[in-house]
């Protein structure tokens, strides 16, 4: 592998952590986006230091032989905890338990990195290797055992993911079960690395030239393995965002019917609150729902109970449950109001007492069924029919 091999991936995971620091200035206190993100940040760095380029450019840098080997296996055990953190804290549960598995890890594995780091010093590399370090020092003092130190952490972690992630995988279903059928497919080829790189090592313990499987083998198994893990992460979590966001907009959508229902009962005047076109949706919807509020309050003097009694008892009678009997007489009472408003254009109502509409004994109003029955409903249609006739007065 050469270096854009390397970098490539190193930049692609570089563009999603970019696209998820914006959600972390904002929810930095959110252990799992915390966790995706030092992942991404982790498995860019591995990818950017492990590429033989840059092997050498640190060495050069330092002036220390060979410092770019325990920098890479460093970023490789951290990487290896930043996986099963995030796959703690994805899961989920109570969270003390989260925070008392996540800390295990964190701590185990600093301790391996700070044995990396302590096994490098204590030994001697003075001849450069940029491809074959693995192999070339296997049996050298305190570097051998830094290098088994770092595939055994790597194998460990493998072997928690990919047990973790094939057991949770039973018990979900949809994007999720996915999304962690893909981990473990990754974690698959990191195994497959692992076996490589101990192979190749272990022969050099034996007297044997496995060299090849360290030097050509494991590197790709490496880079493919990362990338199918890191899609396998991040595709749920870019669902869920994907399908929170789609159902935003949906109920946006669906308060339009009753939104524009409510606009004409507004007092001419009335300043119109525009949303520019980069506004979140969550934003749109509340904005909307405001709207609708106020225009309610502009409805009160002509809402009418007897209308809405009237309109729910015709629901009832068409067999209509409970909830959108409710909506639909709640609905023929503002097409009501609003065609009574329309017919009262001074406003000479203004000032009757209000009919409460928000809080019912109930409680809150579902805006969206309303919108629904406003639409829909055959009872809210006869009633605006009804109203059309009498010119939009309030009955006696």
């Amino acid at each position: 592998m050469n270096g854009k091999d390397y970098y490539i991936p190193a930049a692609a995971m570089a563009i999603a952590l970019a696209f998820k620091l914006p959600a972390l200035r904002y929810s930095w206190r959110d252990p799992l986006l915390r966790s995706v993100c030092a992942l991404l940040t982790l498995a860019g760095a591995v990818f950017t230091f492990a590429a033989p380029p840059t092997i050498e450019a640190v060495n050069r840098w330092t002036g220390i032989t060979n410092v770019s080997a325990p920098l890479v296996y460093c970023l490789i055990t951290a990487f290896s905890a930043s996986c099963l953190v995030l796959i703690v804290n994805w899961r989920g549960g109570p969270p003390e338990r989260t925070r008392r598995t996540s800390r295990r890890w964190i701590l185990g594995y600093s301790a391996v990195i700070v044995l990396l780091v302590v096994l490098f010093l204590l030994g001697e590399t003075p001849v450069e290797r940029l491809r074959d370090f693995d192999t070339y020092y296997a049996n050298t003092p305190y570097i051998g055992p830094m290098i088994a130190t770092y595939l055994l952490a790597h194998h460990v972690a493998a072997v928690v993911m990919v047990a973790m992630c094939w057991r949770w995988s039973l018990q979900v279903r949809g994007w999720l079960r996915a999304g962690l059928m893909i981990i473990v497919c990754g974690y698959l080829f990191n195994l497959s690395y692992d076996a490589a790189k101990m192979s190749a090592v272990v022969a050099r313990w034996t007297g044997h030239d496995l060299d090849h499987l360290s030097t050509f083998v494991a590197p790709p198994l490496a880079s493919v393995g990362a990338l199918i893990s890191a899609i396998g992460f991040v595709l749920p979590l870019v669902y869920q965002r994907l399908s929170d966001n789609w159902e935003i907009w949906t109920t946006y959508r669906r308060l339009g019917t009753l939104w524009q229902e409510v606009q004409i009962s507004a007092p001419e005047g009335t300043p119109c609150v525009r949303m520019s076109w980069w506004s979140a949706a969550e934003l749109r919807v509340i904005q909307r729902e405001s709207d609708i509020h106020d225009g309610f309050l502009h409805l009160g003097p002509y809402f009418d109970k007897d209308r809405r009694d009237g309109a729910y008892a015709h629901a009832r009678a068409d067999g209509a449950d409970e909830e959108t009997a409710r909506a639909v007489a709640d609905a023929a009472m503002v097409a009501a109001a609003v065609r009574a408003r329309t017919a009262d254009p001074e406003g000479k109502v203004i000032g009757a007492v209000e009919e409460s509409f928000l809080d019912t004994p109930d409680g809150p109003r579902d805006l969206l069924r309303i919108s629904h029955a406003l639409r829909h409903s055959p009872v809210v249609e006869a009633v605006r029919r009804q109203t059309a006739a009498s010119g939009g007065g309030r009955p006696v």
